[in-house]
């Protein structure tokens, strides 16, 4: 078993037992399947069920699997409209388990995979669903950082400059291979940011399905997970972000879109209901510019595809499907083209 899979128990429970109130009698350590980032582990111990999320071993990029910035987010959320599951403990000191790691509680819910919700058994639960999610997403941008704390959790300036900067980097660092269209597509969006409009919110980096918790036996969100990417930045990042997603053939990887899905059939809003209901929560009329925030997202997305592929060719990845994520980068760059084509 390779390192990311695993954990020291007997160090991991004399740690937590010293610095976890009433931690006791740590039994096992389980990674979660899901997810191409920071390796996710349920801890059974005789004290309870908790879950632990470390940065992955080996040499990172700088600034990813930020697992501390994940942690003060989720502490600064607690008190707020988003949920999101409590957090117990962070540790820095890289030499109990050979990263840095948080532990936070766990949550009894359901994880839904699959965009078109098959395993629902009426329309009125899909529409549920996905009305709670635009109702989460609403609640997350119109968080007041000032009061919870993340007034500095992000730079100041035009957050779309900042992020191609950064992806653009991030990529151009991972790259194995020349791929023309992202190329292409990073020349059209470098010469098409928007304006700053003065839009600052807390942004989840990484908003869909599956990084959603529902409860048991009702269509209501009861933990958003996965604030790796998070930080201050434009709320309408999140939202095509998520409809970039269901844009997407129903099988694109670990992410599951509804591309030639009926959505009326099955009770799933279309993309302008959905943009619609959105902007009705946060209070404006409309959003200009989509065409940008859509590739955008496409770009943004394969960039992390890139990176993820890029880490199990040296050895540290998550997932044991992550060298085949490489894949999805040419594509996902024509996905963002041809929505430059029809949109625009």
């Amino acid at each position: 078993m390779s390192d990311v899979d695993s954990l020291g128990i007997e160090l991991l429970d004399s740690y937590l037992t010293k610095h976890v109130e009433g931690f006791n009698g740590l039994q096992s350590a389980e990674k979660f399947s899901g997810g191409q980032s920071n390796p996710t582990f349920k801890l059974t111990a005789n004290s309870g069920s908790y879950v632990l999320r470390r940065q992955p071993p080996g040499k990172l990029l700088k600034s990813a699997h930020a697992v501390d910035r994940e942690y003060r987010v989720y502490k600064a959320l607690e008190a707020t409209d988003v949920p999101v599951p409590r957090m117990i403990h962070l540790c820095e000191d890289r030499d109990v388990i050979g990263s840095m790691f948080y532990v936070m509680e766990f949550c009894e819910g359901r994880i839904l995979w699959d965009a078109a919700l098959p395993e629902l058994s009426s329309n009125e639960e899909r529409a549920s669903a996905y009305t709670d999610m635009g109702r989460v997403l609403a609640a997350i941008h119109l968080v007041d950082l000032e009061a919870v704390g993340l007034s500095d959790y992000g730079k100041p300036g035009n957050y779309f400059e900042r992020q191609m900067s950064r992806w653009t980097k991030q990529y151009r660092d991972s790259e194995t291979q020349k791929i023309p269209a992202m190329d292409q597509l990073i020349e059209w969006l470098e010469g098409h940011i928007p304006e700053d409009d003065g839009r600052v919110s807390l942004v989840h980096g990484d908003f869909r399905l599956d990084n959603m918790m529902f409860a048991p036996d009702a269509m209501k969100v009861i933990a958003v997970l996965d604030w790796e990417l998070s930080t201050l930045g434009h709320p309408f990042a999140d939202l095509a972000y998520q409809c970039m997603q269901l844009r997407m053939p129903a099988n694109s990887g670990n992410m599951s879109g509804l591309a030639g899905a009926d959505r009326a059939a099955l009770g799933i809003p279309s993309e302008a209901e959905y943009v619609a209901s959105y902007c009705q929560a946060m209070g404006i009329e409309k959003i200009d510019h989509w065409a940008f925030y859509l590739a955008f997202s496409f770009f943004r997305l394969a960039a992390i595809a890139q990176g993820v592929a890029k880490r199990a060719l040296d050895g540290n990845a998550s997932s044991k499907q992550a060298s085949k994520v490489g894949a999805f980068v040419a594509p996902l760059a024509m996905g963002a083209l041809h929505v430059i084509k029809t949109e625009s």
